[in-house]
């Protein structure tokens, strides 16, 4: 492993971009640049012709270029392969550790010595790759065991031990961060809380809120409000829920305002059940800026997980608060559409809106 200390930042796009112009050797190793418009990702210092800035992409490694659809430059061969493959065997391997065990998370010096790294090596590629800690991989996991466990009917004692929970009361002081309510509501569908919904027409149809004393939990689109409610009670099917259009008529102005393009950054407290991977995915999606789009692979890549694009697609679909999580910027590699819940002319229109605007201001 080469010992070699680089003085330069290349964590910011300027940087990058001037390294690129100026075919730095230096900056190999240290990111690679993909061309949308041939395809094709190389090293800071190929002897290629330099591409328009538009149409560059950075990615930290080789592997995030691929995963996004991109393929090595036959001058430079996009970057040495042996190190990024090292620690990709490495993070998998990890992963695989802390998904087999049961009662408690593996020491990350237990870790380490399963993938040959050294603690501190291993922690800060696994959170480079992944986006999160071993230990927050952990708690995913756990997450996720108690969720299924739950959906299953098993009562919430038991749920909680064979998800790897020692103790319930951590858990209860973190639940409504976690799953949105506490675990013996979310095992019941929703059972306990309660949901106020209210509806107007908008610029794209109907636009229906539904919302918890917490926050919003619901934003649909759609052309009949009775299928809009519909699709909230299916997602709560077991929620207490009220017609309330004085109380959430602000929550409304605030998205109608958005469809019409008059407040692009929405801004509304939110309660949402997610697990971290969704949670990250969310998060990147509502960093894209207005008027822009992601690949799936590109927000697989922004995340640490280049190998998820499909699971980040995935993540999208799940989002329960259109608009306000904008899943709709989400798009193919080969800048198509895909699925949305509230019909592909919907999406159509929203991003057309938003370039519209972007090229005005």
């Amino acid at each position: 492993m080469s010992t070699l200390l680089h003085a330069t930042d290349y964590s910011q796009e300027e940087a990058r971009w001037h390294a690129v112009v100026a075919k730095q050797a230096e900056a190999d190793g240290r990111f690679v640049y993909a061309v949308a418009t041939t395809g094709i990702y190389c090293r800071p210092s190929c002897s290629s012709r330099q591409p328009a800035r538009r149409n560059v992409r950075f990615y930290e490694t080789f592997t995030e270029a691929e995963q996004a659809g991109y393929r090595a430059c036959l001058k430079c061969g996009g970057q040495p392969r042996g190190e990024d493959d090292r620690h990709l065997t490495a993070v998998r391997r990890a992963c695989r550790e802390i998904e087999a065990a049961e009662d408690q998370a593996p020491s990350l010096d237990a870790l380490a010595q399963a993938t040959d790294l050294s603690p501190h090596h291993l922690h800060r590629v696994f959170k480079k790759m992944m986006g999160i800690t071993p230990r927050q991989y952990w708690d995913s996991i756990r997450l996720t065991r108690l969720k299924d466990n739950l959906r299953c009917g098993e009562p919430v004692a038991p749920a909680l031990y064979g998800a790897g929970y020692g103790s319930s009361s951590r858990l209860y002081e973190k639940s409504d961060g976690q799953l949105g309510m506490t675990p013996a509501s979310y095992g019941r569908g929703g059972a306990g809380a309660v949901i106020a919904y209210a509806s107007r027409p908008s610029a794209l149809g109907l636009v229906l809120v539904g919302a918890t004393a917490k926050g919003v939990c619901f934003v649909a689109l759609g052309d009949a409000e009775a299928t809009l409610i519909t699709a909230l009670q299916s997602d709560f099917p077991n929620a207490e829920m009220h017609r309330d259009d004085a109380g959430l008529g602000e929550m409304l102005d605030h998205v109608a305002a958005h469809l019409e393009g008059r407040e692009p950054n929405v801004r509304l407290p939110l309660d949402v059940q997610a697990t971290a991977f969704q949670r990250q995915v969310w998060q990147a999606l509502s960093e894209i800026p207005y008027g822009e789009t992601r690949s799936y692979g590109e927000l697989a890549a922004a995340i640490g997980k280049p190998g998820a694009p499909r699971a980040v697609g995935r993540a999208c679909g799940s989002n329960p608060v259109a608009l306000l999580v904008p899943c709709h910027r989400a798009i193919g590699a080969n800048g198509r559409l895909t699925g949305y819940r509230w019909g592909l002319e919907r999406k159509q229109a929203l991003l057309d809106q938003e370039r519209a605007l972007t090229k005005q201001s």
